[in-house]
């Protein structure tokens, strides 16, 4: 059986359920970095039909999928779902928009042209918003989508992310089963660059089948294959979500996320090498067993230590941080390749 023939299977056993088509799946409010500083942003999951590489099997880790809609929004939904996000934003100056669809903003099976081109004139009115960054995959990234996203918003900065997760083409397809390459990344960061617009870069820190120091090793080398394409680069932390692979995987014991601690080794090392470069990780369910985690006595603190990193690109957020659990992540890293899958701790 392949890797995406498992996955496939494992989503065909889900059920997504009808929801309200003209809600965003989700919308919230955080901060970022923006030419050195911190903002506020304004961060909107679309309700489209899905990512069509997710319903075609897609990747080991995901399970945004099933917050796609039962049937396709309309036009009228989709613009609709745009003006329940802006009202959280109405208490706002100035913030960053985020646009996501748990697939790719630019796919036009997800989002019709004429209604992307409505959205990007709706924001580029908007004189609060200083940037907008959208996700995609990177076959979608064409010369012409690139041309229209920077001229339609006027002065706004716009931003193209895409979750490459590794430089490692072997990683990428046999742990992950993304269904594109490294090539394919840069191809697509080189068109959006010509046209002015910058690329985010999602790395992924311990996909199936990595052991901790591999995946660190990975990550690294990642960073340093990266950052002549992305002006940013996000390094999100494997976490279990419902009705994926990983978490099949987790269920028998045959996989752990990523520890805190490694995250921070990472952290350190890339700014170290890499000071011009803004480097960030959200720690997502840190602390919990489906997350990323160290013990529960330092877990809380190292993920705030690292979400402050984020914003301050400090490496000093650091320099306080200790606990007994350190010895074990060092045993962990020192073992886990010779353990063949199975997990050394919880």
């Amino acid at each position: 059986m392949t890797l995406n023939k498992a996955v496939l299977d494992i989503r065909a056993r889900q059920r997504i359920k009808p929801s309200v088509l003209d809600k965003p799946s989700a919308v919230w409010t955080g901060v970022d970095l923006f030419n050195g500083r911190e903002i506020k942003t304004l961060t909107i999951i679309f309700k489209t039909s899905g990512c069509r590489w997710g319903q075609a099997g897609g990747c080991t880790m995901c399970g945004y999928v099933y917050d796609s809609a039962h049937t396709a929004p309309s036009p009228a939904d989709l613009e609709a779902q745009l003006d329940r996000a802006l009202r959280k934003a109405d208490g706002l100056d100035e913030f960053m928009l985020k646009i996501f669809t748990s697939g790719s903003f630019f796919d036009e099976r997800e989002i019709a042209p004429q209604v992307r081109q409505n959205i990007l004139r709706r924001l580029a009115d908007d004189n609060r918003i200083p940037k907008v960054l959208a996700e995609t995959r990177p076959e979608f990234v064409t010369d012409e989508v690139m041309d229209e996203c920077k001229s339609i918003p006027g002065g706004t900065k716009f931003e193209i992310a895409i979750g490459l997760e590794t430089s490692s083409d072997l990683i990428r397809k046999d742990s992950i089963n993304k269904g594109f390459t490294f090539a394919d990344f840069v191809r697509a960061s080189e068109t959006a660059k010509k046209h002015g617009v910058t690329t985010k870069a999602y790395l992924m820190l311990k996909p199936p089948f990595i052991s901790e120091a591999g995946a660190m090793n990975d990550i690294l080398r990642s960073v340093d294959d990266v950052a002549q394409y992305a002006d940013t680069i996000s390094i999100n932390l494997c976490n279990v979500q419902r009705g994926t692979f990983v978490e099949s995987l987790w269920q028998k014991g045959q996989y752990r996320p990523p520890w805190l601690w490694s995250i921070v080794e990472i952290l350190k090392k890339a700014k170290l090498a890499h000071p011009d470069l803004a480097i960030m990780s959200d720690p997502v369910g840190a602390g919990s067993k489906r997350g990323p985690h160290n013990c529960k006595k330092c877990s809380y603190d190292v993920a705030d230590a690292i979400r402050k990193f984020s914003i301050t690109q400090d490496t000093g957020v650091f320099d306080e941080l200790a606990c007994d659990c350190m010895e074990l992540w060092k045993k962990v890293i020192e073992l886990d390749d010779l353990t063949y899958g199975s997990t050394i701790t919880d």
